[in-house]
């Protein structure tokens, strides 16, 4: 007898790391980058742009650790104050709380019988673990880690951040801005395809997309850097 085995893979498990992965290093190529060249537009010495271009990766960095810390331990107390009060409907009212949850199965297709069976077993099994996940939309997958957002944030920004500065560093002062911005943009493009394939979409829209706006980050704040640079 030959047997089957169907393995599903999955992206949803990565959506807490991969949000914050690529929003880390996108963040530090682009700002820095775009910091890199509003500077060099002015005229700065390529001493002092990579100087200004070190502490904007060390600021950077600890605005976004900072930044997602705070934004996701918000959710994460919603999500908390959310159970807490689901716990308590559960302890003072549970013949209400299994209705709505037969309602809830009900409204995705089951007939109320079945509906009804299923609720009485998932409740039985585990009646708060069932209203967060179907009442509330909370799992284990996609609850709130706020350490592990911050955390890679950072870690990522200043991966982001340092692929610029160490253009910087080694490219000839006649040629400076061109390899920032050029090379910036190739991290940025490169930076799209993986989180596309990693997130299981389409590698060339994620790509483009940072690309995109990265490039229009870089030219606005260089024009920034030329007006100064001229008024100075």
């Amino acid at each position: 007898m030959n047997i089957f085995t169907h393995l599903e893979r999955h992206k949803t498990h990565r959506i807490g790391w991969l949000r914050a992965a690529v929003l880390g290093a996108n963040d530090g190529i682009v700002s820095t980058a775009s910091l890199v060249l509003g500077v060099a537009a002015a005229g700065a010495t390529a001493s002092n742009i990579l100087i200004t271009g070190v502490a904007g990766l060390v600021a950077g960095a600890m605005s976004m650790a900072a930044g997602e810390y705070v934004s996701v331990s918000s959710q994460a107390d919603t999500e908390r104050a959310d159970l807490d009060r689901e716990r308590s409907e559960l302890a003072t009212d549970p013949v209400h709380e299994h209705e709505e949850l037969r309602d809830i199965y009900v409204g995705r297709g089951l007939d109320a019988e079945l509906a009804t069976q299923v609720a009485t077993q998932l409740m039985t099994h585990d009646a708060l673990g069932a209203h967060a996940r179907d009442e509330l939309g909370i799992s284990d997958v996609l609850a709130a880690k706020p350490v592990q957002a911050a955390m890679a944030s950072a870690l990522t920004f200043s991966i982001g951040a340092a692929l610029p500065l160490l253009v910087v560093y080694l490219a000839p002062a006649a040629v400076l801005t061109w390899a920032v911005a050029i090379n910036s943009l190739l991290f940025l493009a490169l930076l799209g395809a993986l989180a596309g394939r990693a997130g299981g979409s389409s590698v060339l829209v994620a790509a483009t997309r940072v690309t995109f706006w990265g490039a229009l980050a870089m030219a606005i704040t260089s024009g920034v850097g030329a007006i100064f640079g001229v008024a100075a």
